[in-house]
């Protein structure tokens, strides 16, 4: 069993997925690192010089090879929902924990942090934050569809946003009415 992070750009995927996974003795997996590994360039090369098409297959291959795994906590990117083959392959084997954030927190996390702008596409429009906006209201719906835990990491403190999945993935693990689920790495 695996615990996948998935959520908007910069909602804490990465930091938390780490964090979450040194709590746990768990394993962790990157899908947009892994991307970058194997094709030797950071997102932001491979959508300027080969396109978001690409780019989206690329994670999917990704994806599928990390689907395969067991006892990992997997951050995925934020376009990973976007193509039902993702969702099909994270649910199979997985408890999907959706990392809510505010598009205006993801945007001034954007801005705050100079990997963030060096490695991953920025909108390129008149209006960045609209766009930006525009996106994650497009893809929060996605979001929601597909997590079977939600946590909001909005303003808050990675050890707090680590706690709260812990607490949730024990309560999803022995359900509502106290019947295990199943083996959950907790």
């Amino acid at each position: 069993m695996n615990i996948v992070l998935i959520g908007f750009r910069c909602s804490g995927k990465t930091t938390l997925g780490k964090a979450l996974a040194e709590r746990m003795g768990l394993a962790f997996a990157d899908a947009d690192s892994i991307v970058e590994q194997k094709h030797q360039m950071s997102i932001k090369e491979i959508f300027e010089k080969k396109g978001e098409t690409v780019f989206r297959l690329w994670e999917s291959d990704a994806i599928a090879e990390i689907a395969k795994l067991d006892g990992h906590v997997i951050a995925t990117g934020g376009g990973a929902v976007l193509r039902y083959k993702n969702i099909h392959n994270l649910k199979r084997n997985s408890v999907v924990v959706l990392l809510s954030v505010a598009p205006d927190t993801a945007f001034e996390r954007i801005q705050h942090d100079p990997n963030e702008r060096s490695r991953r596409p920025t909108p390129a429009g008149q209006d960045p934050h609209a766009e930006l906006c525009d996106q994650h209201k497009m893809r929060e719906p996605l979001y929601q569809g597909v997590a079977d835990i939600t946590i909001d990491t909005t303003n808050r403190p990675v050890s707090d946003c680590v706690e709260e999945i812990l607490e949730r993935l024990k309560a999803f693990k022995f359900g509502t009415d106290g019947a295990d689920l199943g083996p959950l790495p907790l």
